[in-house]
């Protein structure tokens, strides 16, 4: 009997052991071998792959902006009937995307290019320096382009093709003269922007029916 009540203390002394938060694994292993006791193990380490979290992280991203962007991406599905591929490009901070129906189609040339370099570095001198500018979009039949100017918290919105024209989008902006001002500089660079853009519009065409 009282060997008996000398191993039940140490089972209790045991168990206490391993239910300690102050224990070292150590001493619990030697625990459980010691006295043959079993318990339901957690693992709690868990193996973290550094690249796809950062590809989860983009997938987010794109997901967010797809949100958010849902409408212009309904506008855009509907203008690519006709092409079902897209080439976006970075340059000097803005971005440029060309659509089209072939692979060919999405090519960024030397001139386009320089357009685009062009556009935005015009757009600052002469319209305004206070500017976040969306991506350019080249399409076969029209070019649209859009920004925020920050002075007056206002969008713009450039099209060549069927919604040729200027358009400006914002709330309770006064209209005194520096307004009005900024508004013809808006007009008028957009004659220069339909100017440049027509011309490399053509210039695709006429690349696209020699590849033909």
């Amino acid at each position: 009997m009282g060997n008996s009540h000398d191993e039940i203390k140490r089972l209790l002394k045991a168990s206490k052991s391993l239910l300690s938060t102050t224990k070292l694994n150590e001493d619990i292993s030697s625990i459980r071998s010691q006295y043959g006791m079993i318990s339901e193990q957690q693992d709690i380490t868990q193996k973290f792959n550094l690249g796809k979290s950062i590809e989860d992280e983009i997938e987010d991203d794109e997901e967010y902006e797809t949100a958010e962007t849902s409408d212009e991406d309904e506008d855009e599905d509907e203008k690519n009937s006709a092409t079902d591929k897209k080439q976006a490009y970075r340059i000097s901070g803005g971005v440029l995307v060309l659509h089209g129906k072939e692979q060919t189609d999405l090519e960024l040339t030397t001139d386009e290019k320089i357009a685009f370099q062009e556009t935005m570095d015009e757009f600052v001198a002469e319209v305004s320096d206070l500017v976040d500018f969306n991506k350019l979009n080249v399409y076969p039949q029209n070019v649209e382009w859009s920004g925020k100017i920050i002075d007056y918290s206002l969008e713009f919105f450039y099209s060549i093709g069927e919604d040729n024209g200027v358009y400006i989008e914002g709330e309770m902006m006064k209209c005194d003269e520096e307004f009005l001002e900024f508004l013809n500089k808006l007009r008028v660079y957009y004659e220069k922007f339909k100017s440049k853009w027509s011309k490399v519009m053509g210039s695709r065409k006429k690349t696209i029916k020699k590849e033909e």
